[in-house]
């Protein structure tokens, strides 16, 4: 048995998993938690495509805010509007995803044939036949909402997989969220970038994400029986039907919040 994880082997555990070929796959991945890879990230995008039909990745870029509201470190109000007005502008095809999205996150928006939404904070990338559908529309005032990616990914019936990280960082509950009755907004903002160069200071008001009690959730989430729980390399993955998880969130954001 070998010590290291290949494309056929990660291909494999992730059919073993339930991974519908031919299907949407939104995919949150820790790379760490893997182990040995050979090929490394790359091994492990193509295992993905290679399982499912088309994959999707959030690509946030929360650096890409309002500087009011940064808090690590803080900067002087008197730096906000040249930080507002100076900033080239958040762009799909330019703009890197946060360090915080990881490394597979980074390398599918770049992959050949992706495709990004132009949400300036909280877009996501896609590869594979549905990519134009689910990165296609993402209102700015709707960004985790039934016009998001997210959105399209519960139409399309998608699954979702939680590659050797736990649901803290499942987006598709923040879908739940917009479906709450009259759930919380608030204002915020982000320089985008203008067709001819340049960035333009774009605000908007949208749901407030929170992810507070989503592990408790998805522990609860888990006890129905929904979740597939299994090794992907040298991880501990989970694979679940988006639209039973988002479901299932709603009721329990509605008892538990």
């Amino acid at each position: 048995m070998s010590t290291y994880a290949t494309v056929a082997s990660l291909t494999a555990e992730l059919r073993a998993l339930g991974v519908a070929p031919g299907g949407v796959l939104l995919v949150h991945a820790s790379y760490r938690s893997l182990g040995d890879v050979l090929g490394g990230p790359q091994a492990v995008v193509e295992a993905l495509l290679e399982a499912a039909g088309t994959v999707v990745v959030p690509t946030h870029t929360p650096e890409v805010s309002d500087p009011a509201a940064w808090s690590n470190p803080p900067v002087p109000q008197s730096w906000w509007e040249p930080i507002r007005h100076d900033s080239p502008g958040f762009d799909p095809a330019r703009t890197p995803a946060s360090r915080w999205m990881g490394r597979l996150a980074e390398l599918v928006r770049t992959w050949p044939g992706a495709l990004r939404s132009n949400h300036p904070q909280v877009s996501f990338a896609a590869v594979g036949p549905l990519a134009a559908e689910i990165t296609g529309e993402q209102d700015l005032t709707d960004g985790l909402g039934e016009r998001s990616p997210l959105g399209a990914v519960y139409r399309l019936d998608g699954q979702i997989l939680l590659l050797g990280c736990g649901h803290d960082g499942n987006t598709s509950l923040h879908l739940a969220e917009s479906r709450q009755p009259s759930p919380p907004t608030h204002t915020t903002g982000s320089t985008v970038r203008r067709p001819g160069g340049g960035g333009q200071w774009t605000t908007w008001t949208e749901v407030v994400a929170d992810a507070d009690g989503f592990e408790e959730l998805g522990a609860a989430f888990e006890e129905t029986g929904a979740v597939t729980i299994g090794s992907v390399g040298a991880s501990t993955s989970r694979l679940m039907r988006q639209r039973d998880a988002v479901d299932f969130a709603v009721r329990w954001l509605a008892a538990n919040r």
